[in-house]
């Protein structure tokens, strides 16, 4: 590939400027940008709602926040983190800007709806951050009947639109990346050299184009419910609200999913990276996929053991709950076979692969424990849960979102980073991160409830660790933002492929130009076709 571009007159970050040529952009480069901008906010938002809970856990006796308060502080944080950080986080920022690249193609199959998508997700966005002025939200973020049924006399109607709303961002979002996987790769990319990062933003690309306008009907059911007063959940007016948990879980528990398969595939391009060779097993890291998008949509009875379900569906739930598992291990065992005798080089990537592996493994096996229903019944609504989700979603998604977003901002912004703060940043995470939820697990197995704001003496001491270990983890999570922007600034220059990676983004400058190559490239290898003698910059 030939890379003679004046990147300063023609790349996405050049002419050009101003807020107009961003507002209206088509680059789908310049979207991924503003997405990045648009969730690390919410983030910082969810954030806040977290740490108000944690101050609260501190002490047992519930002295800083009124219950009321406490409901809608735990409800913000999981509303605006799932459904406006989580779910959009990888696929929307590292999705957008490198998949049409790593395909060969100059910008995704839409780029209308692709714009469009965005200013969807920021119409959603605002719907649902208004609740803030509206009296609240304190449903959960599950939005269960009857706390979200006719009696409730918080925002309900508008959080449910504004997340209603967001939903079509994902839907359109999907739909542009399986249109341009099917019809627009380069000559010479087939099936099986597509970058395993493409695969698993594809399998993904599914779940939201199927998942999505379930919850999305559910939430209007409810929207409708409480304006017309009709008898669809609420069951004082002849309503079924487990028919709510079947309709919900249907989408919530493929769109674990949604938040996850995107990180897996950002830890195979970085394993492949860090390793100097071929992910072991590419065709079976590919189909499994594949395989967890589809099984992830027949396993949404694990969260009903409870919930009046007959015990001969709770077994079949629960072994379907367990072989999901699977394919998620394939994932495990390839990657670390791949890094296996690798020249492993220990830049601040391989902190964040090693620290995802390690958060990820502990939540897949901690799921496991309420994928059996004796354990299940046990553990359900205490802190275990709370533990084994933000394990996943938080140390798999978010480690996998920070390690991709460092590894692609030299390509994303034409400029290196601290390498040593990076690694600084990811040791606090995974310590604060450890500290923060695993005496969570010894809460919710002692019997703790999740989602009060009082709890018995002899818990304060497990509370304080995780509260301490949240402080680190904050510490953690904001050191990135310092660094990375002061690169944009002072940075030094990066190369067109300063890792030494292999992949069509990286031969071309950095960043890219707009239409990101200048001639169709041909692609005539294999994906990972790693050589000893590629050089690695590290700033």
């Amino acid at each position: 590939m030939s890379s003679n571009v004046d990147v300063a007159n023609h790349s996405y970050l050049g002419a050009p400027y101003g807020l107009k040529s961003w507002l209206f952009t088509k680059d789908h480069k310049r979207i991924a940008i503003l997405y990045l901008i648009s969730i690390t906010i919410f983030f910082i938002i969810g954030a806040a709602f977290a740490a108000g809970i944690r101050a609260e856990l501190l002490t047992p006796e519930g002295d800083l926040w009124s219950s009321d308060t406490y409901n809608k502080l735990f409800t913000m944080h999981g509303v605006i983190m799932v459904f406006f950080f989580l779910v959009p986080s990888i696929p929307a920022t590292l999705g957008n800007f490198l998949m049409p690249i790593m395909i060969g193609a100059k910008d995704l199959a839409f780029p209308r709806i692709n714009l469009l998508s965005w200013y969807i997700y920021i119409a959603g966005a605002i719907m649902t951050l208004a609740v803030l002025f509206s009296g609240g939200l304190d449903t959960g973020w599950t939005f269960y009947t009857p706390y979200s049924s006719i009696s409730s006399h918080t925002a309900v109607s508008l959080a449910a639109m504004g997340v209603f709303i967001a939903g079509f961002s994902s839907i359109l979002t999907g739909l542009n990346f399986i249109v341009t996987v099917h019809r627009m790769r380069a000559p010479g990319m087939t099936w099986f050299r597509l970058p395993l990062f493409v695969w698993s933003q594809y399998a993904t690309s599914l779940v939201m184009v199927l998942g999505t306008p379930v919850v999305a009907i559910t939430l209007l059911l409810v929207f409708a419910e409480r304006t017309l007063h009709l008898g669809i959940f609420d069951p004082a007016v002849g309503g079924d609200p487990v028919l709510f948990q079947h309709l919900f879980w249907f989408y919530s528990h493929p769109a674990v999913y949604i938040m996850v398969l995107p990180g897996m595939g950002v830890i195979s391009e970085l394993v492949a990276a860090i390793s100097r060779k071929a992910v072991f097993g590419y065709a079976f890291v590919a189909f499994s996929s594949l395989a967890i998008a589809i099984l992830g949509f027949l396993v949404w009875g694990h969260h009903l053991f409870v919930s009046s379900q007959s015990i001969y569906a709770g077994m079949v739930f629960s072994v379907l709950s367990m072989l999901v598992a699977i394919p998620s291990a394939v994932k495990v065992f390839n990657w670390t076979a791949t890094m296996y005798k690798g020249a492993v080089s220990w830049d601040s990537t391989t902190y964040w692969v090693v620290g995802f592996m390690g958060l990820f493994t502990i939540g897949g096996l901690t799921g496991l424990f309420l994928a059996t229903m004796g354990m299940d019944i046990h553990l359900t609504d205490t802190y275990f849960v709370i533990a084994h989700f933000h394990y996943i979603m938080v140390g798999g998604t978010l480690m996998a979102y920070l390690g991709g977003l460092h590894f692609w901002w030299p390509k994303m912004t034409g400029r290196m980073f601290n390498d040593n703060l990076a690694k600084a940043s990811a040791v606090l995470v995974f310590i604060g991160f450890n500290l923060t939820f695993f005496p969570q697990f010894v809460l919710g197995y002692l019997g703790m409830p999740r989602r009060y704001h009082a709890y018995p003496p002899e818990f304060q001491v497990l509370n304080v660790l995780s509260t301490a270990g949240a402080t680190v983890l904050g510490i953690g999570y904001a050191l990135p933002a310092f660094y990375l922007l002061y690169s944009l600034f002072k940075g030094a220059k990066a190369p067109a492929n300063p890792w030494g990676a292999t992949g069509l983004e990286w031969e071309i400058p950095s960043p890219p130009p707009t239409l990101n190559f200048e001639q169709d490239p041909v692609v005539t290898e294999p994906a990972y076709n790693y050589h000893p003698t590629r050089e690695v910059h590290v700033g």
